[in-house]
């Protein structure tokens, strides 16, 4: 860092059109009161840290001198501008003419949902959760993709190192759709042996799989799934905790042995009491029976695959709930779109194929 520099170059002005520009601008990126490498900085402190702390990191480590809402404005600007750069990436994938060198053994594609509180114009309209109707989050779609080629000693799956990046957005599903199998063709999917889909019970994951990973193996999460028959046992022994423990395990060996059908039939064992809230047993054979054939766990721990989802949700963490989810935030939509944006280029290593890639324009 130099610190201020004072540059001189020719400046040219359009009478007609009243408007004036440096060509010399556009060579040298300087069409802001800051450098390449002051923006690049910036950004990166603010996909980190509260935009408030972060002009103060940049001055105790580089002697910057800059505001918070200077801070916040070029986060967000790089924010779009790597958006942008990856969608076109994403697009390029499109093409059979883009072919990965090293074909890929096994793929997992992971999708998951998670919260993030908004400014009060972004939920205009919307139901909530909370006791006045009015919703207070909008949901960020997220996305992982890694792939694995071996297993340990004992069968179990290993990711392979190096190979996880993230895609995601405050976005409808089919556009999120669009974003998650272009991130898969971009990292090889055409020529991956076997793809998997990995998620939790919402209905727009199986959606997007059935539509854009047609073919792919589906397998719901593991511990996603073992929370549904808790929901029965709690609510059927709720003041019994030692017949709740019995209940419990006993339903959690069927489940990783893969037999759905025997959970369901305790389930409705329960669902036969008198007394018994009807909705709840209805609802979780329902959850159970609709997604019997994504819980065959014994078979999938066979054949060495994944059956938890655990890479998104610490991802979910990861890439939102770090930066986004902090005590008296609230974003806009686009706002929250330009980190997120930022922190999937830094947590997938692209960063530095972004800032190559302004160099080279």
């Amino acid at each position: 860092m130099l610190g201020p520099v004072a540059v001189k170059r020719a400046y040219y002005y359009d009478r007609k059109c009243h408007v004036g520009f440096c060509p010399k601008d556009r060579d040298l990126d300087i069409g802001t009161s800051y450098s390449c490498g002051v923006r690049r900085m910036m950004s990166k402190v603010g996909a980190y840290r509260p935009f408030g702390l972060g002009h103060q990191d940049l001055y105790e480590l580089a002697d910057i001198r800059v505001n918070t809402k200077a801070v916040e404005r070029v986060s967000q600007t790089v924010g779009a501008q790597v958006e942008a750069f990856h969608a076109a990436e994403a697009r390029t994938s499109l093409s059979d003419k883009i072919v990965p060198i090293k074909p890929v053994p096994r793929m997992y594609v992971c999708m998951d949902g998670t919260g993030v509180p908004v400014v009060k114009k972004e939920t205009a309209g919307r139901q909530g959760k909370c006791e006045d109707g009015q919703a207070k989050t909008r949901e960020v779609k997220l996305g992982c993709i890694f792939t694995q080629t071996e297993v340990d000693r004992k069968g179990r799956p290993v990711r392979d190192d190096g190979t996880t990046s993230y895609t995601g957005a405050i976005e409808s599903a089919e556009v999120f759709g669009q974003r998650i199998y272009q991130e898969a063709l971009r990292r090889g999917m055409r020529r991956a042996k076997e793809v998997c889909v990995l998620g939790d019970g919402a209905i727009w994951i199986w959606n997007i799989a059935d539509e854009q990973f047609y073919g792919a193996i589906q397998i719901v999460d593991l511990f996603h799934a073992r929370e549904h028959y808790w929901n029965v046992g709690k609510a059927y022994f709720s003041q019994n905790k030692d017949k709740l423990h019995l209940w419990t395990e006993e339903r959690r060996k069927e489940l990783d042995d893969g037999r759905v059908e025997d959970v369901m039939n305790a389930i409705k064992e329960c669902s036969s009491q008198s007394g018994c809230d009807k909705s709840i047993y209805e609802r979780e054979i329902g959850y159970f029976e609709k997604n019997k054939e994504r819980m065959r766990y014994a078979h999938f721990r066979k054949r060495g695959l994944f059956i938890g989802s655990g890479v998104l949700e610490a991802g979910c963490r990861t890439v939102v709930g770090q930066r986004l989810k902090q005590s008296g935030m609230h974003w806009t939509v686009s706002g929250a779109n330009s980190i997120i944006a930022l922190r999937c280029s830094i947590l997938s290593n692209r960063w530095e194929d972004f800032w190559e890639h302004r160099a080279a324009i």
